[in-house]
């Protein structure tokens, strides 16, 4: 099956506000700073600037044409200089993951975004950074790590380039 990143367009946002919802569910388990609103989700604070200003491109996981997550990648000028990219957030359903399409998703990236990257995760979300570091060993990217606290969580900074 086919895995491939797909552009998000203005017209699909509601779709990507569902699927954040359900990340930042599931990111809620190693942070006390997400709760669920009034409303019954859980919310990304920042949402619509995603498509206010440059820097910031949304793109939709998908497996021949089922879309099954989500990629944020930011860029400049939203980023420092001293980066080229972030991959801010990375979501996959549960019944897609361990099947091989994040390898695919991240080789289709990497080859049309080169440059310095950096990514931070929780150090409490344990299936983050092992994902991750799976994710280095199988597409041989050679990182450095460090730890920072970021709003009171615990946090490595890992940093590569492609």
């Amino acid at each position: 099956m086919t895995a491939t990143l797909s552009k998000i367009m203005i017209d699909e946002k509601h779709i990507l506000q569902n699927l954040y919802s359900l990340y930042l569910h599931d990111l809620s388990e190693y942070t006390d700073g997400l709760d669920i609103s009034p409303n019954g989700s859980f919310e990304f604070d920042s949402f619509d600037a995603i498509w206010e200003g440059e820097g910031m491109t949304p793109y939709f996981l998908k497996v021949e044409d089922t879309i099954v997550g989500f990629l944020l990648l930011l860029e400049r000028p939203f980023l420092k200089k001293e980066y080229d990219f972030c991959i801010n957030d990375i979501f996959i359903l549960k019944k897609y993951r361990r099947k091989g399409y994040p390898v695919q998703f991240l080789q289709e990236l990497f080859s049309q975004k080169k440059g310095k990257y950096f990514i931070i995760e929780l150090v409490k979300n344990e299936p983050a950074v092992l994902f991750w570091k799976k994710i280095y060993q199988k597409l041989n990217i050679k990182f450095e790590e460090q730890n920072k606290n970021f709003d009171g969580d615990d946090c490595l900074i890992q940093t590569f380039e492609i």
